[in-house]
């Protein structure tokens, strides 16, 4: 090995054990190791500055702007208010039709301020109704994830593999081109949810739930993003609203229809809400959630140094070695299953980074599209239900429905085994190899 192999392979172990020990913020740990890569010469300046402006970084920060212009114009609330209103009129199935609401949102928005809204209404609905809260908070934080796996802008997993895709020099994919994929997905984990989630919760057993908001040092910051439980109400304001709602379909419509990259669309919208004033520039710069941009950013240095030094291709050979003889189905179950327990114990950011550039060489070393390996990590990489910590809207359920740690496992671990055989034959039938 190389003395740059053996420095980028110090750092990754290192900032690997140190998300797993989870006792530094998640961002702090990245850039140490972005910094440590950057003063030993593994990585230029040029390439640091290169991930910090990255198209996933950009297209992200925009996105997260846009988002929050709709939630201070008080229309996420607005939505959430009438989803109560109907749980009142039909009952529990009313519950289901606002968590099914929810997944569907989060296609678009970011699953935690959704799950940071929709929670406490779930839970002070099921207790009007007389119903255990239990039983519904845990499938409102899966719903919201299977959610994001539907589009490319549906959670930053998606838009980190498919730029670290681009810097392997494959082409880019479209806003919805996995959405057959996700929505396959989906639908199985919403059916399984639905009849079988209750009975393997054991039913109203478990912890008391928890009712005030737990401190900052509760929430695991090993993954992207630690949010606040409760979002401060807002008053809706009809014309902000509609030219934030306006917006957004405008950036929505014109990476459908490929006018311009998903990131060139959403950094216009931000900036145009800004000039139209439905958002002040300190509150476009406070919804930024910079500990998300700056975890993936350090992040795909990392992976940058990884490619530079020869290690990832090394690592890669190591892998393709192992698998002699084994055909393209074959690869990508094992693919999947291997991105799926790392996402379980790190950051889905680290996963794609770290799991991207072997699906792309591995598909080169069976000679066949690269496109379903990318497409399997993108599945697998949001799709963790089995541990409470696995992604931020599990951490806020977790605490708020007083759930166990093997509630989680008990539910989420056959989630995670039907949903992999949904993605599975469905990338098999949508993305030929």
């Amino acid at each position: 090995m190389s003395v740059d192999q053996i420095i980028t392979l110090a750092v990754l172990v290192a900032v690997v054990a140190a998300l797993i020990w989870d006792r530094v913020r998640a961002d702090v740990v990245a850039l140490a190791g972005a910094a440590v890569l950057l003063i030993t010469g593994v990585v230029r300046p040029v390439e640091v500055q290169g991930a910090f402006a990255s198209p996933a970084i950009i297209a992200l920060a925009s996105l997260f702007v846009i988002a929050y212009a709709l939630e201070l114009s008080g229309l996420l609330d607005r939505v959430i208010a009438a989803g109560v209103a109907l749980c009142r009129r039909i009952g529990a199935a009313g519950i289901w039709l606002l968590i099914g609401i929810s997944g569907a949102l989060s296609a678009f928005l970011n699953n935690t301020p959704i799950v940071v809204l929709g929670a406490p209404v779930v839970r002070d609905v099921a207790n009007t109704l007389k119903l255990p809260p239990k039983r519904y908070l845990m499938p409102l934080s899966y719903m919201a994830v299977l959610g994001g796996c539907c589009t490319l802008i549906g959670t930053s997993t998606n838009l980190l593999v498919n730029d670290m895709a681009r810097v392997s020099g494959q082409p880019q994919f479209g806003l919805f081109e996995i959405t057959p994929v996700g929505v396959t997905v989906a639908l199985a984990g919403a059916a399984y949810l639905f009849l079988f989630s209750g009975k393997l919760m054991g039913g109203e057993d478990g912890r008391k739930p928890v009712a005030d908001v737990p401190a900052e040092s509760d929430v695991s910051d090993a993954h992207v993003g630690a949010a606040e439980l409760f979002a401060e109400p807002r008053p809706f304001q009809p014309a902000r609203a509609f030219t934030a709602l306006a917006v957004f379909v405008g950036v929505i419509a014109a990476a459908a229809l490929d006018v311009v990259p998903i990131a060139a669309a959403a950094f216009a919208g931000a900036v145009l809400l800004i000039l139209l004033r439905v958002i002040s520039a300190d509150e476009a710069y406070g919804g930024l959630r910079p500990e998300i941009l700056i975890l993936i950013a350090g992040m795909v240095v990392v992976g940058i140094a990884m490619e530079e030094s020869g290690l990832a291709a090394d690592a890669t050979r190591a892998l393709i070695g192992t698998m002699d003889g084994v055909g393209p189905l074959t690869a990508l179950i094992v693919l999947y299953g291997a991105t799926l327990v790392l996402t379980e114990l790190l950051s889905n950011a680290t996963v794609a980074v770290l799991v991207t550039p072997v699906a792309v060489a591995l598909a080169e070393s069976l000679g066949v599209s690269p496109r379903p390996f990318l497409v399997a990590v993108m599945m697998a990489g949001s799709a963790a239900f089995a541990t409470p910590f696995g992604y931020q809207t599990n951490v806020i359920v977790f605490q708020m429905g007083g759930y166990g740690y093997t509630d989680f496992v008990r539910v989420g671990l056959p989630l995670n085994l039907l949903t992999m055989a949904a993605a599975v034959v469905a990338i098999r039938l949508f993305f030929p190899f």
